[in-house]
């Protein structure tokens, strides 16, 4: 009964965080039809999808691992909460701040090395919404520490809608279709949800206090190598795809492999909905000895679910491949290895609490290197022979093989007991369902109607084993009192 109680306390979490995460995604799904109809070229999505990787690497290396630093100290019995919470925010105030002076000094080298020598003001505009997206990860993370979700989902929100409408009104009422107002939309949406956050983020009592800084940078800076490996496994694809592709249409081709990995997305929405989530709840949650149950039950609801959206996506990829103009569609077969590359992400992700909670966080560096290993050497090798195709089996292999490593090694570490007889069960009716789909869609000349039909059909399967085994009506959060 504790632990069922534990994971509808984690659903209902999980439902108000993903409102943020779910419903913004999908609005900023509207941005890709946008872009990839609305720009000139498919170069110009590779501008976009090559900055944005950028930015996404060097989000993570100016925020070093302290918002899961924040977490660890912020439940800790021994350390005074308000003064944790003051010293991350002053740290990540000051580093961000050194770096936006730095590209304001260096914009000219800096937009030369990326490839962009023309367009300095791409770099500083994405890079000073780096700085302020760095530093608002500590006022961030200090609501969902208050359990403020609402407040959380609200500005996260905010930035979606202001995004929006400054891409809309420049690129479709004023008729620029120029990357540029793309950028430009992006750092007006966050410098307003910023200014919306610290009036209710401020600290409050507490103090700087530089033996706790010290501890923390102990306990998080392990987490920055991990955090930089892992977000390369993540975007050096789209990093070093224009330098490594021989061919002359480079940041066309990989505006085409971006907006095709968009189309996914849908996965790592619930990925991440499920992360806000999970995070505060496995360190609360620590202190209780009967807590692995609770750990092994969340494995098994976010494998279910994963590829009950993989499935979804894959069955309808008839309809979901008009999210991008027809300019793009060459590139649509790579979505369902994006999918699974998403779902072994995922349960990586769920996996490494292992090592976070024994503070033992060299073993994320030692995976996230090995992948990162991995990586490199399949993008080096593949992508002057195969293109983008290369960077998405990069992206695979790696997470694949992280997830067994983390498995294996984190059972003997730290044990929890997964029921991995129901993880085997659904593994092999997902494989199951989807070869016979593709056999059918290879050997029999059907309409996207009747084979959306076909896949709604065993959507249907799958669905019926999920409610019957392991997650009855009745345990829904909300609407469950309406089921038997």
């Amino acid at each position: 009964m504790q632990a069922m109680s534990e994971m509808k306390s984690l659903a209902k979490d999980t439902a108000i965080y993903g409102l943020s995460s779910i419903i913004g995604k999908f609005l900023n799904y509207l941005l890709v039809p946008l872009y990839t109809y609305v720009l000139a070229r498919t170069d110009d999505y590779g501008i976009v999808t090559n900055l944005y990787a950028w930015t996404a690497l060097l989000l993570v290396i100016l925020t070093y691992g302290m918002e899961t630093g924040f977490f660890r100290f912020a439940n800790r019995e021994d350390y005074d909460a308000k003064s944790v919470y003051k010293t991350a925010f002053f740290t990540l105030l000051g580093t961000s701040s050194a770096f936006a002076l730095m590209i304001l000094l260096f914009q000219q080298p800096i937009a030369t090395a990326l490839g962009y020598p023309d367009h300095l003001e791409f770099i500083a505009m994405m890079f000073a919404t780096v700085a302020v997206d760095a530093f608002a990860c500590i006022p961030f993370a200090y609501l969902r520490y208050q359990k403020r979700p609402i407040a959380f989902a609200t500005l996260k929100l905010l930035f979606v809608i202001l995004n929006i409408g400054f891409n809309l009104l420049f690129l479709v009422v004023l008729g620029k279709n120029d990357v540029y107002y793309v950028f430009l939309s992006n750092i007006l949406a966050t410098f307003i949800q910023t200014a919306c956050l610290l009036p209710m983020t401020l600290p409050k009592g507490g103090r700087f206090d530089g033996k706790v800084l010290r501890e923390m940078l102990k306990y998080s800076l392990p987490l920055l190598v991990l955090g930089v490996a892992g977000i390369m496994n993540q975007t050096l694809d789209r990093i070093l795809f224009p330098y490594l592709y021989t061919g002359d249409d480079a940041q066309a081709q990989l505006g085409i492999y971006g907006a095709c990995f968009k189309v996914a997305m849908v996965m790592m929405m619930f990925t991440q909905a499920f992360r806000y989530a999970y995070e505060p709840f496995v360190f609360a949650k620590h202190k209780d000895r009967q807590s692995v149950e609770a750990y092994a039950d969340a494995m098994k609801y976010y494998i279910i679910f994963s590829y009950l959206i993989l499935l979804g996506v894959i069955f309808y990829l008839d309809i979901f491949r008009y999210i991008v103009s027809s300019a793009y569609w060459e590139g649509l077969k790579i979505v369902p290895v994006v999918l699974w590359t998403y779902v072994f992400q995922g349960v990586y992700f769920n996996l490494s609490f292992w090592y976070k909670l024994t503070d033992e966080t060299k073993w994320g560096a030692y995976f996230s290197l090995i992948g990162l290993a991995i990586t490199l050497v399949i993008q080096i090798v593949g992508v002057p022979l195969i293109g983008y195709w290369a960077s998405c089996g990069s992206s695979l292999i790696c997470y694949l093989v992280i997830m067994l490593l983390s498995y294996f090694i984190g059972q003997k570490k730290a044990p929890i007991p997964y029921d991995m007889k129901s993880i085997a069960q659904y593994t092999m009716l997902t494989f199951g369902l989807l070869a016979v789909y593709y056999y059918i869609r290879h050997y029999f000349d059907l309409n996207m109607w009747v084979l959306m039909g076909i896949g709604t059909l065993f959507i249907g399967v799958y669905i019926l084993k999920m409610t019957r085994r392991d997650f009855p009506l009745s345990g829904l959060p909300v609407v469950g009192k309406y089921f038997k």
